[in-house]
């Protein structure tokens, strides 16, 4: 078969690809390569001894210089946009404080929402930026931000219309994730029927009505939504044919995983008592297990995922930070792969896919980015290390040394 070299612009050689294909063998390897760019999309990649014949005038090559190359990373869940922060309640906490008698003073979420609804849209996304820039130079080329601490429509728009404009200032993928019903505010104590009419009735609408989500997702947990009050606005979602996702099974069973399969969710996340009928029901549905070792960590949590079971029933894990001012202030999805293979006992090529190719499934978006394949975006991270394990084996020195999106450098 011949190749169409004609539209190549960039040719990236001496390198080393971990591909990442969801049908390879541990990192789909590929040694001694090369991989070609046209369009902004991956037009060829292979043995650099394949290479077919091309235009060395037309054509940049680029000396890749031995390093490894993965897709760009992907950060599938995070609440980066936030007003203040809850640094005191850290302080207060080691010095043995309850969340609970934190949270009867003001503090906890609700200390959050008070920040953010007081916050200018202005000052929310300088904050944002900060936060997505330094993920940025990690090695994202794709992030998903939710809402969710603002509980009301003004601020809940005001949230996604930040996540919308982070996109065109940075040139990083945004995914938007309605989280209405992430906590029950102050205002509607004791009447949380009461607020899922809000989300249902009044902020789903405005918010599809000025296209500012591309999922919704529930946090269905005791201190947050039961199993009716989150089948409400799944139900919602679906009539607005938007992709649904849970926060499920951090803290308790209350079955979320197999209410979420019956509406085809792309994903469950958290996960630590997920049961064994709730990782059934997400193979059966194809759903993807979003694990949270930042939050683990911070909560200090003793009860470990099903990880196990998530592989016996071959259930596609992703690896997310969970950046947020209260639970995992972490901004590092560096440090999530370590902490993968560290507190979840992960392998390293099950961390490094949880952050491309099986990070891009629990946003609905593996068609066309997450793996290195023909076809695909150009979303390419280069590294200084001499094999894909050293992404998790160590943090702290940044081994990224140039980031790729849609076959622009932007780092």
């Amino acid at each position: 078969m011949t190749i169409s070299t004609a539209n190549w612009t960039t040719l990236y050689t001496n390198i080393n690809i971990a591909t990442m294909t969801a049908a390879s063998n541990g990192y789909g390897e590929i040694m001694d390569a090369a991989l070609a760019i046209s369009a902004g999309k991956i037009a060829w990649l292979g043995k650099a001894s394949d290479l077919p014949n091309f235009d060395k005038n037309t054509v940049d090559v680029v000396d890749g210089k031995n390093q490894w190359l993965t897709p760009g990373l992907i950060d599938c869940h995070t609440h980066i946009i936030y007003g203040g922060n809850r640094a005191n309640e850290f302080e207060l906490r080691l010095q043995g404080a309850s969340y609970e008698e934190i949270a009867n003073n003001g503090g906890g979420i609700v200390s959050t929402v008070n920040a953010t609804r007081q916050a200018s849209e202005e000052t929310l996304f300088k904050s944002a930026l900060k936060r997505l820039t330094a993920m940025q130079k990690q090695g994202l080329t794709t992030v998903e931000i939710k809402s969710g601490y603002g509980l009301n429509v003004e601020t809940e728009v005001k949230m996604l219309n930040v996540a919308t404009q982070l996109s065109k200032h940075l040139p990083i993928t945004v995914k938007r994730t309605f989280l209405g019903a992430h906590a029950l505010p102050t205002e509607f104590k004791n009447d949380a029927d009461g607020y899922i009419d809000l989300v249902v009735n009044e902020m789903l609408p405005q918010i599809c009505k000025q296209q500012l989500a591309d999922s919704v997702d529930v946090f269905c947990e005791g201190i947050g939504f039961n199993l009716a009050q989150t089948e409400r606005v799944f139900k919602a979602a679906q009539q607005y044919k938007l992709p649904i996702k849970v926060h499920a099974e951090q803290l308790s069973d209350l079955g979320a995983s197999e209410l979420a399969a019956q509406y085809q969710a792309l994903s469950s996340e958290h996960l630590e008592f997920l049961s064994a009928h709730g990782v059934k029901a997400m193979a059966q549905a194809d759903m993807t297990a979003v694990l949270l070792p930042g939050a683990f960590y911070f909560l200090r949590e003793t009860k470990l995922p099903p990880i196990a079971k998530l592989r016996e029933h071959n259930v596609a894990m992703a690896i997310a930070t969970d950046a947020n001012p209260g639970s995992s202030p972490i901004h590092s999805i560096q440090l999530m792969l370590n902490m993968a293979c560290t507190l979840f006992r992960l392998t390293p090529v099950e961390a490094l896919a949880g952050v491309t190719c099986h990070a891009a499934k629990a946003l609905g978006i593996s068609h066309y980015t997450g793996m290195l394949k023909v076809g695909y975006d150009a979303d390419l991270a280069f590294w200084d290390i001499n094999q894909p394990a050293e992404l998790c084996y160590q943090f702290g020195v940044n081994p990224l040394t140039t980031l790729i999106k849609q076959g622009k450098r932007v780092i």
